[in-house]
């Protein structure tokens, strides 16, 4: 009997990992391929979504994962506004897909309640198997307790299994008459086949970076909206320059914050201390992790960033803010330094703490072991086996 996985999201990355939103799905189907005969995804891209993306996403194979960009038809305002019409019409395209691809799966595993695990919830009924529900968000998944949102609600109710990424946010589903026995607790992870200890003086000189005379801090973060807070890291980085010469702060990520940032930069005079490097792809974030001394994270708001385990692999110590699950990772200094978020000043002092210490990075390194794909996609399985049995109970 054939074993079959359907994973249900709305953002995967190409091929190449040019776009590489959702590049944390790729990473765990990637490692949940040897448990199943095929993985199929259908990730459904409006029409019009391409040109947002600034990407042409074409359907691929690699190993038996099946890469479908489902291209239809609807309607922006139904995302927020009508939202019964949005699911209506990408359950409609989704079951189309898969009657015309002639699709077999056991199993549904949605990425984020809105739109996919609602969806998943009406592909349920129709094909008859358990859907199980990761909850990344961290701004939505907050509204959508404190709205008590419907569909959230019932997406949360309807499904056999839900996977909460932070752990502190597992209490608040028995607010909203979710029973706590069905949701799990698991953070991201890292590959690490990718992520791991390279020579960092040869990374900073493939990357043409200063070799001996400047300490690399490193950010990772798309400038879409300030919830990554970047502007409180240049004013962090304002206040670092008036202790030391030989920072330089390097920011991976593009979006449509990058001219403010620019011109914040440029005003405080810190050309010279802060390079905006655009984006990069996820094949080539690990030679700039290699090549930092330090990771600094200063977001206002976050679920359990892929990121910090990232860093932490390569052993890089990791600078950032007390939200979302970052302090269920950064559980001792000995791995980090925290502050709470929008507060450029102790964030200065975290980073000067952080440059004046001597940072054990095999202790770091074996640490991140935890956050391993490996371990993680074992526990993703356990949970598969509770919703297989829970929905067969039924």
């Amino acid at each position: 009997m054939t074993k079959n996985l359907l994973v249900i999201c709305n953002n995967f990355p190409d091929r190449e990992n040019i776009y590489i939103g959702g590049i944390f799905i790729k990473e765990q189907v990637k490692h949940l391929r040897s448990f199943f005969d095929n993985i199929y995804v259908i990730s459904p891209v409006p029409y019009g979504i391409e040109y947002v993306r600034k990407i042409k996403q074409e359907d691929y194979i690699f190993e038996n994962i099946h890469v479908y960009f489902l291209k239809y038809l609807n309607f922006p305002v139904f995302y927020s506004y009508g939202r019964k019409n949005w699911i209506y019409l990408e359950k409609r395209a989704i079951i189309k897909k898969i009657q015309k691809e002639g699709l077999k799966f056991d199993l549904i595993h949605a990425h984020y309640t809105w739109p996919s695990g609602a969806v998943s919830i009406e592909l349920k009924k129709k094909f008859n198997v358990p859907v199980t529900i990761t909850e990344h968000t961290s701004v939505t998944f907050k509204k959508a307790i404190e709205n008590k949102d419907p569909i959230f609600i019932k997406s949360w109710k309807s499904c056999d299994a839900i996977i909460r990424i932070r752990k502190g946010d597992i209490k608040f589903f028995d607010s909203v008459g979710i029973s706590l026995n069905k949701v799990h607790y698991i953070p991201n992870g890292f590959d690490h086949n990718k992520f791991m200890a390279l020579d960092g003086p040869r990374c900073k000189e493939k990357l043409n970076l200063p070799i001996n005379n400047k300490k690399i801090l490193l950010n990772v973060g798309n400038m879409y909206d300030e919830i990554k807070g970047h502007k409180y890291l240049i004013e962090a980085i304002n206040e670092v320059k008036k202790h030391r010469k030989d920072v330089l702060c390097i920011i991976i990520g593009t979006g449509k914050l990058r001219k403010n940032l620019e011109k914040q930069i440029r005003t405080m005079g810190l050309e010279n201390e802060m390079k905006l490097v655009g984006r990069k792809t996820h094949e080539e974030i690990p030679i700039w992790m290699n090549a930092c001394d330090i990771f600094i994270l200063p977001s206002l708001k976050e679920g359990n960033p892929t990121v910090l385990p990232e860093c932490l692999a390569c052993g890089k110590p990791f600078i950032g803010t007390r939200v979302g699950g970052i302090p269920e990772i950064i559980t001792s200094e000995e791995y980090g330094l925290l502050c709470e978020p929008a507060n450029s000043r102790y964030l200065s002092e975290n980073i000067l703490t952080a440059l004046d210490r001597v940072w054990n990075e095999e202790k770091i390194r074996s640490y991140a072991e935890n956050f391993s794909w490996q371990n993680i996609a074992s526990d993703i399985l356990k949970v598969y086996e509770i919703a297989k049995r829970d929905f067969n109970e039924k």
